[in-house]
């Protein structure tokens, strides 16, 4: 039979998590902030605690996100909840990353969302390595005969 973990247990997962781990109310407001998203996006936790997403989402994407974000705020349903993703993300001296991430849609008793958590990792060098490979097979391709 396997023992319940104390509650400190999962806080300390949570905050030493290499990974970025956060959360984000039902308005998209930032209300956890681990050590991780500190290494992976610069900000403090007493920067992001409170803001908006936006601080990590490039401007040219915001309008996508939070019309996706508002919709599943309103449903309850995500169509990304076992799927991992992949989106760009801005880190605080402003260069540009590409995050995989997974979510967790959070909701309360009732089933209506509360939030969602994600879990993220800098995944940029292996976005790059990616890239650079897809066009060296397109030039490839070109030069056969």
């Amino acid at each position: 039979m396997q023992k319940t973990l104390a509650p400190d247990v999962y806080r300390l997962i949570i905050e030493q998590a290499p990974d970025a781990v956060l959360y984000s109310d039902r308005e998209g407001l930032i209300r956890l902030w681990n050590r991780g998203c500190e290494r992976v996006f610069g900000f403090t936790a007493a920067e992001a605690l409170g803001q908006s997403l936006d601080l990590i989402i490039p401007e040219r994407l915001r309008a996508r996100h939070w019309e996706g974000y508002h919709k599943v705020m309103a449903s309850g349903q995500t169509r990304y909840a076992t799927d991992l993703l992949s989106v760009p993300a801005l880190h605080k001296d402003g260069h540009q990353l590409s995050c995989a991430f997974s979510i967790v849609m959070l909701k309360d008793d009732g089933g209506r969302p509360l939030g969602v958590a994600s879990i993220m990792r800098d995944n940029s060098e292996t976005f790059a390595r990616e890239k650079e490979l897809k066009k060296q097979i397109a030039a490839l391709k070109q030069n056969q005969p």
